[in-house]
């Protein structure tokens, strides 16, 4: 079975102008704990987490630091670069292993430099469960 297969297609992303504020609401709307940071033509250049925003609110000094991340940082200021990424060809157990060894939830997937879906580990064990894989 192939990545393709059991990715999602229907990514939320942000760019990376948007405040870590408007990071939250897009995490909080599509429930979900990571988003990834795309250009105007869709080219991965990060990605962001509810961990990296919770890092970043426990690291301000006060209520005005915290004011100050919310509103005035922006997500490219504390997205990670250079998010790990897949193949949409590629079979599922190499997307689990790699997600293993790099102890990951997910993998973007990114076909011709384009973000086209995402897996996680939870569309694995789904498959496992149901008997797709």
């Amino acid at each position: 079975m192939r990545v393709a297969e059991l990715m999602q297609k229907d990514v939320k992303a942000v760019r990376p102008d948007v405040s870590v504020a408007d990071v939250i609401a897009s995490l909080a709307d599509a429930h979900v704990s990571g988003v990834p940071v795309v250009d105007r033509h869709g080219q991965m250049l990060g990605v962001i987490s509810s961990g990296d925003v919770m890092t970043q609110e426990a690291e301000a000094e006060d209520t005005e630091a915290r004011t100050t991340l919310l509103e005035s940082t922006m997500a490219q200021d504390i997205m990670t670069p250079h998010p790990l990424t897949i193949d949409p060809d590629t079979d599922v157990r190499e997307a689990a292993r790699e997600m293993l060894y790099a102890e990951v939830h997910r993998l973007f997937v990114v076909e011709h430099g384009k973000l086209v879906g995402v897996i996680s580990t939870s569309d694995i064990v789904r498959a496992v469960a149901t008997g797709k894989l």
